[in-house]
């Protein structure tokens, strides 16, 4: 599978999130599994390339052109694929990957997730998004998602496009189902 994966470009950030990102990349990779994000070289973006790249897993960077021109695309990517812009880049990544899997991340993550989502929820493409919940890190979000789909304001149940998976095993299990 080519999994995408959306995440923090951020360093400063619970060391827990690295440890178990790179659970994450070696586990792609023994697997088989190629890894299709962001292509920086920072914050869990550069973790899980790197893990996945050093245990044989093909890396895919999908690169804004501010993001090349800045100098901060990862030495772990292997197929660089360039784009304009943030829109551009999540069209493509929307476009090449299988799955999504969403790790601990701010905004630009939250924008993928919800752009990801809201594409399957009108029939651009039937591809989930899994988020992976370490340490309970999207339960906020979770709430916020049922509490929506409670008050009529999702068409559909939301875990039907969004999937929720508190351990590796879990993503596991979810990707067999997939499958």
């Amino acid at each position: 599978m080519k999994i995408c994966i959306y995440c923090s470009a951020n360093a400063d950030i619970d060391p827990d999130f690295f440890r178990m990102t790179e659970e994450l990349g070696r586990w792609a990779a023994s697997n088989a599994h190629s890894i299709v994000y962001g292509g920086v070289n920072q914050g869990l973006m550069e973790c899980v390339a790197r893990a996945a790249h050093e245990n044989g897993a093909q890396v895919v960077g999908v690169i804004p052109t501010l993001v090349e021109k800045s100098g901060r695309i990862s030495e772990q990517v292997d197929v660089e694929m360039l784009c304009d812009n943030l829109s551009d880049r999540k069209q493509m990544m929307q476009d090449y990957a299988d799955v999504f899997i969403a790790l601990p991340g701010g905004i630009g993550t939250l924008d993928e997730i919800f752009s990801t989502a809201a594409s399957a929820t009108i029939g651009y493409h039937s591809k989930k998004v899994i988020l992976y919940n370490m340490k309970g890190f999207w339960d906020a979000l979770i709430a916020l998602l049922d509490d929506l789909q409670e008050k009529g304001f999702t068409r559909k149940e939301w875990r039907n496009q969004i999937k929720v998976a508190d351990s590796l095993e879990e993503i596991e299990s979810i990707l067999k189902d997939l499958a």
